[in-house]
């Protein structure tokens, strides 16, 4: 009898263990729940302000003699190839194909003239979900084209975004067409299979002068799953 009033009492303390246990999980998950929440909210406000911060920025999409986007398959290359091998390509700029196998680094939002990575960084870039907004030579004499530019790639840095501004040269490929002086470039992809090239796609728009609006529009017309290899770097 005493033996069993034992067994009964410990039965009854691991029961009570387990519950005291089970409370303290349940609170834990909803604090850090809470938190995540909280983060995740917090992440996306400071995107959206960025964003609405950044339509405001150079020309109104109606003053800024933007092109539609033009959009069309890809060539169904995303072969690695290292230097000094050289890579060229079709369009002015591209917005995908062979790349190098390191790509430009998060960090640098805007390039100039004098420190740009070679393109055949920039495309990996694309291959995983930036945005690349290219400036010709035109646009590069011009300051406030520049500093709009400029506070365009800084603020999408801010907010954790992936873009980049940099230079197209004469050297590098064709011109942009005739009054085009920027650029917008995305490699996208079927988001339920990104792998497959034959659902991949190059993604243009070219715009007389820089305007906020329209390269928000263009921004998030796609998502990171978008891409062909999204989630990295």
């Amino acid at each position: 009898m005493v033996e069993k009033m034992r067994q009964d009492q410990q039965r009854k303390e691991r029961t009570r263990s387990f519950a005291i246990l089970g409370v303290c999980v349940l609170i834990v998950a909803a604090l850090i729940g809470t938190a995540s929440w909280k983060a995740i909210q917090s992440n996306n406000e400071k995107k959206e302000r960025a964003a609405k911060a950044i339509t405001e920025l150079g020309k109104a999409a109606a003053a800024a003699d933007c092109d539609a986007i033009l959009t069309k398959p890809t060539d169904k290359s995303q072969t690695h190839i290292s230097a000094p091998q050289p890579i060229t390509y079709a369009d002015a700029p591209p917005s995908f194909g062979p790349h190098r196998p390191a790509a430009a680094p998060f960090g640098r939002p805007f390039y100039g003239a004098d420190d740009r990575p070679e393109v055949a960084e920039l495309v990996h870039n694309l291959e995983h979900g930036y945005v690349i907004a290219w400036y010709d030579d035109t646009a590069a004499k011009d300051k406030a084209e520049m500093d709009n530019l400029k506070s365009i790639a800084e603020k999408y840095q801010d907010a954790q975004e992936r873009f980049i501004a940099a230079p197209w040269h004469p050297s590098d490929g064709a011109a942009f067409p005739e009054g085009k002086h920027i650029a917008l470039t995305r490699w996208s992809a079927d988001d339920k299979d990104q792998a497959d090239e034959s659902k991949q796609r190059g993604n243009w728009q070219y715009c007389g002068s820089v305007s906020g609006e329209v390269t928000n529009d263009f921004f998030k017309k796609w998502t990171n799953d978008q891409s062909p290899e999204p989630g990295l770097m």
